[in-house]
């Protein structure tokens, strides 16, 4: 599930679940969203995520990249280390910013373990 909230300058973007392949038919739709509220600043809430594949890491990397056209930054919390390697391997990780600082309420760790 991906839910979307904004204020002033920021939207943000809270994925729970299985970020991949049989959720992209959302992608399109959530990105053209996203897009059009023209915020500075996108942050991706991970804490929720319990997989993520090449698929999901493409729809990330898409709204980063929608961002940095328009002179914004995309942060990204709550991801795990299996989520960065991810963007890694597509070579897209200098592309986020990564919120180290945040700790995820405990019900999200326990539906990512």
């Amino acid at each position: 599930m991906i839910e979307i909230s904004m204020s002033a300058a920021t939207t943000t973007i809270v994925v729970s679940g299985d970020l991949d392949l049989s959720e992209r038919t959302q992608f399109p739709e959530i990105t053209a969203r996203v897009t059009g509220l023209r915020r500075q600043l996108l942050v991706i809430d991970m804490c929720g995520v319990t997989f993520m594949d090449s698929t999901g890491a493409a729809f990330l990397i898409s709204l980063a990249d929608a961002g940095l056209k328009r002179g914004g930054a995309t942060v990204l919390r709550g991801c795990d280390d299996r989520d960065l390697f991810v963007l890694e391997v597509c070579g897209a990780l200098d592309l986020f910013r990564i919120d180290h600082e945040h700790a995820c309420p405990p019900e999200a760790l326990v539906a990512s373990t």
